[in-house]
């Protein structure tokens, strides 16, 4: 396998986001997938129905042991819960992980309006990391709370990706799934300006994990080496086809099919 990538994130025992989609994704694209888990969720397709929160210190514990063992070149976190577990995850990136490239998934809210970020803790995920962040993957009602303002249209999206570029991460890929139309547009955004990723919008109830899988196969991208944009661009083509060839389970928001047509994406 080329390239180690940490994910810092929660359970989903339904297995279609979370840990359990980072695992699969990061595998599917020939990378190594090591994890600290955040929380345990209690959920399917059609929700999360509970959430126990793993303590903070064993987090970083989580993290330091697998760091200074295994290793990583480059590390993502999704769903951390709250304020505790971000400045136990902050540490534990300062101690064990400096100059490791660091992939910020924003996870405030499940795909069935679960909350899964306490209200407080936006304030702590830009200070502590987005800030040292070399990508920030928000959605658009994510980037909504990380700026504290509507992003009603496309002109208003390239704007706040600008804006979240000013937080302090190296990149922005602000995800357009949640505009309207037949176009989806993600914008990446960097200090050399603003890049627009277009695709034909998928009709589809299979969309569980999207945020996640798309984050995931990025950081793949990274710790395998790949320039940014083609990161992206390869992340974007196998969360496509993931959807696509989703096997329709549940009655809910289903999950992808994450082992799509592997040795296409080497």
């Amino acid at each position: 396998m080329n390239g180690r990538v940490l994910i810092v994130a929660g359970s989903d025992s339904g297995g279609g986001a979370g840990i359990q989609a980072d695992i699969k994704t990061v595998s599917a694209l020939g990378a190594y997938g090591s994890t600290a888990i955040t929380a345990l969720t209690a959920q399917n397709t059609r929700g999360v129905f509970g959430v126990h929160e793993v303590p903070p210190a064993f987090v970083a514990q989580q993290m330091k042991l697998v760091l200074e063992d295994i290793g990583a070149d480059c590390i993502k976190t999704g769903m951390l819960a709250g304020v505790p577990i971000i400045e136990a995850v902050a540490g534990a990136l300062q101690a064990h992980a400096p100059g490791i490239k660091l992939v910020v998934d924003p996870v405030m809210v499940a795909k069935g309006g679960a909350p899964l970020l306490a209200d407080d803790a936006a304030t702590a995920l830009i200070h502590l990391l987005v800030r040292r962040a070399a990508l920030i993957t928000p959605n658009i009602p994510e980037a909504e709370v990380l700026l504290g303002r509507r992003i009603p249209d496309l002109a208003a999206m390239e704007a706040a990706a600008v804006e979240l570029l000013a937080l302090g991460p190296s990149a922005v890929l602000l995800k357009g799934g949640h505009m309207e139309g037949e176009v989806l547009v993600d914008l990446l955004a960097t200090a050399a300006g603003v890049t627009a990723f277009t695709g034909r919008r998928i009709a589809s109830s299979s969309t569980h994990g999207t945020g996640c899988t798309l984050a995931s196969a990025v950081a793949a991208g990274l710790a395998q080496g790949m320039a940014l944009a083609d990161a992206v661009d390869r992340a974007r083509a196998y969360v496509r086809k993931a959807i696509e060839t989703a096997p329709g389970l549940g009655s809910g928001h289903g999950p992808l099919n994450h082992l799509h047509t592997v040795s296409a994406f080497p």
